[in-house]
């Protein structure tokens, strides 16, 4: 179970004025699959679905990570991204 305060940093970094880059938006994923889930045990996709692969690395790059760091470590990057392009 997450905290209000990471519910509500998704909801605001989901809304930004500007989009993040892509490699910000992969490490938000990876950071919110972490928290939210825990550990990646999916199958990795296809040879051809490419934002799909990205994705998953990010996410497995976390493994072992504690879902509660994650947490943390998502509001703190989010906090930097709201701050980056909501200005």
């Amino acid at each position: 179970m997450v905290s209000a305060e990471f519910e509500e940093k998704a909801n605001t970094v989901s809304n930004l004025a500007k989009r993040p880059s892509d490699d910000e938006l992969l490490k938000l994923y990876g950071l919110y699959k972490q928290a939210t889930v825990g550990d990646n045990t999916t199958d990795k996709p296809g040879t051809f679905d490419f934002k799909g692969k990205y994705k998953w690395q990010s996410w497995k790059d976390l493994e072992g990570t504690p879902q509660e760091e994650a947490e943390k470590k998502y509001i703190e990057y989010a906090v930097e991204l709201i701050n980056k392009y909501n200005n």
